[in-house]
């Protein structure tokens, strides 16, 4: 039998990666998407259902989570009758935060995002994959397009950037939504040696060749749920002041999260209050009712930032 593709330096070969390709384990034509949570099972209700719906295979990497996460995860996907189209593994380890404590993390130790995230689509069945968070929730048309991408894609090589617009969910009937800045940023690639993920300054990166074909996925398929009485940047490491020149995005975050819990988000450039009708929850309105409603382009401020 092979050795492992990257040994983890912790020398537990539970957690050394092994890529299908290199391990007779042919991949079979279709989409996965992986998903790497921890304590997400307030948003898996919106979040879940709807992407076992959109792609052929779901993989949840269960990061420590306190809340029963993995234990809802796997009742949704029975729910859907997509069982045997969801794999839930675990994976112990604390994992650095995103910042200074990544970047002093060696890339192939159990702690580093690096080593994770290649741990975790190592799991992948099929020959494309989608790096997915637990708070990213489809719309009905969302799902539509992955579905149709599913099979667009394969032998094309390309890769896909899919919009995502953040709400800061502030009750059950209000939320901020931000269309003052495009959050672009490449989610689904081919599966193979070329794209796996390497250490950059902040975080992981995932390679591709610089030929390969990058397509962006319309506006308005996607949201990402933050909750105001929820520290949404304890990811990041604390003495992180989020520099410009590389996390343009963290900073966008941060100036809205602070100018919603002063009482300023009116102020902020593109940041809109949305208020649901009687007895829905803002977060489906938003789904299935106002990103839909709203005029084109959704993001009209210049600002774009791609990471």
């Amino acid at each position: 039998m092979r050795g492992a593709d990257t040994a983890c330096r912790e020398g537990d070969p539970t957690y050394d990666v092994r890529w299908p390709w290199n391990h007779d384990r042919p991949l079979v034509p279709g989409l996965t998407c992986v998903f790497r949570v921890k304590d997400e099972a307030r948003n898996l209700p919106w979040v879940l259902p709807a992407m076992l719906a959109a792609v052929d295979h779901v993989v949840l990497v269960d990061n420590g989570s306190t809340d029963g996460t993995p234990e809802l995860a796997q009742r949704l996907a029975d729910e859907a009758g997509a069982a045997d189209r969801y794999t839930g593994t675990s994976y112990p380890h604390r994992v650095s935060r995103a910042g200074s404590e990544h970047l002093a993390t060696p890339p192939d130790s159990v702690h580093s995002l690096t080593h994770f995230y290649n741990w975790s689509f190592a799991h992948v069945p099929t020959t494309y994959s989608m790096k997915w968070d637990g708070d990213m929730a489809l719309t009905p048309d969302g799902v539509g397009v992955l579905r149709d991408l599913s099979w667009q894609l394969q032998r094309s090589g390309a890769v896909v950037a899919v919009p995502r617009h953040p709400i800061v969910v502030e009750s059950e009937s209000r939320a901020w939504i931000d269309l003052g800045s495009r959050f672009l940023e490449p989610w689904i690639y081919p599966m193979g040696p070329e794209f796996t993920y390497v250490k950059a300054f902040e975080w992981e990166v995932r390679e591709f060749p610089p030929t390969s074909e990058r397509v962006i996925a319309p506006e308005g398929l996607c949201i990402e749920i933050k909750w105001l009485d929820t520290d949404e940047l304890a990811h990041w490491s604390p003495d992180d002041d989020f520099p410009a020149s590389r996390v343009q995005r963290k900073r966008r975050e941060q100036e809205v999260d602070r100018a919603i819990r002063s009482g300023r988000g009116e102020s902020v450039e593109g940041l809109h209050l949305v208020e649901a009708p009687a007895g829905v929850h803002v977060v489906d309105h938003v789904l299935t009712t106002w990103l839909r409603e709203r005029e084109r382009p959704l993001v009209r401020r210049a600002a774009r930032f791609d990471v």
